[in-house]
């Protein structure tokens, strides 16, 4: 089956070369469960013709916040809406989660409780899971209809899910120790506070669940959650 990703933003110039695009990260996690994919630039306004264009569509994480004044916001909330309307599955990922929630009733913000970097425990769908955080903007109200799924003390709506056809997540499975580690020595100098990059960089040996949630995503994009 082809799952269309709706890139919403690309990785640091200084990480792309040796550790790849956004779009790369996601389809090694999701390697080895039998998907095609093919990428849209919709930061770029490029945009699927018809919201059945692929059996399934994952949106990106991005340096922009949902709540901001791009031109892309508006016609991919309105792509969500179709989306979820038709039951296509649908899966987003940090911003991804953040403007699905958005497009369909949530609010997003930026947090004024700081940044979420690095390791971090969240209890998701009954276990303790270890996911790879980069967000300092969260969903601080679930749109009605969805049902939370992951949280921890610092994010209340880490994870969302709508019926079995819609799943969002607000940390970042595709992000590995040297995706972290790339971002806490390249984007987080001065704007994340030092004892937080300092907490990154030090956990980046311990294991994370990224497979938890690469086997979660492609159970709803098989329409099988």
């Amino acid at each position: 089956m082809q799952i269309g990703i709706l890139e919403t933003g690309h990785a640091p110039d200084a990480l792309r070369p040796e550790l790849g695009d956004y779009s790369e990260l996601f389809e090694r996690l999701l390697d080895g469960h039998g998907f095609a994919f093919r990428r849209y630039d919709v930061e770029g306004m490029v945009f699927p013709d018809r919201p059945d264009e692929c059996d399934g569509w994952l949106i990106t994480g991005s340096k922009h916040g949902a709540y901001e004044d791009h031109g892309f916001i508006a016609p991919l909330e309105a792509l969500i809406r179709e989306i979820h309307g038709a039951k296509i599955p649908l899966v987003g990922v940090c911003f991804g989660h953040q403007i699905i929630a958005q497009a369909l009733g949530g609010k997003v913000e930026k947090f004024a409780g700081g940044w979420s970097i690095g390791r971090q425990p969240y209890a998701f769908e009954g276990r303790d899971i270890a996911l790879n955080a980069w967000h300092q903007d969260q969903v601080v109200e679930r749109p009605e209809g969805a049902r939370t799924v992951a949280s921890n003390d610092f994010c209340a709506h880490a994870g969302l899910a709508w019926g079995d056809h819609v799943f969002t997540i607000q940390p970042h499975p595709e992000f590995d120790a040297r995706f972290i580690e790339g971002l806490a020595t390249t984007r987080a100098i001065g704007v994340v506070p030092p004892d937080q990059i300092d907490q990154a960089l030090a956990n980046l040996d311990k294991p994370v669940d990224a497979d938890v949630l690469a086997d979660r995503m492609a159970c709803v994009l098989k329409g099988a959650a």
